[in-house]
């Protein structure tokens, strides 16, 4: 029980904090304001939480998805950078 409740608070924390980053990332690169490194940086930050949820959680394909945002991330650092 009592590791349910720690699997239960860790996917709402990562699910959250990747939801807020997220969101964040899109608002800046949306801004076209000269902060594509920090919202691509956000991007992988976010991935990587959604990665880690969908690893606790076993759910392959939305894992699969973080790896397209994650690569994703990484070009958009390259490219700004």
């Amino acid at each position: 029980m009592k590791s349910e409740i720690h699997k239960s608070k860790l996917i709402t924390a990562f699910e959250v904090s990747g939801s807020a980053l997220a969101i964040v990332y899109a608002l800046l690169i949306a801004s076209n304001t000269g902060n594509e490194l920090l919202g691509f940086s956000l991007l992988l930050i976010s991935s990587g939480l959604f990665a880690a949820w969908a690893l606790i959680d076993r759910r392959w394909a939305f894992l699969a998805l973080q790896f397209f945002y994650a690569a994703s991330a990484i070009i958009g650092l390259v490219r700004w950078g």
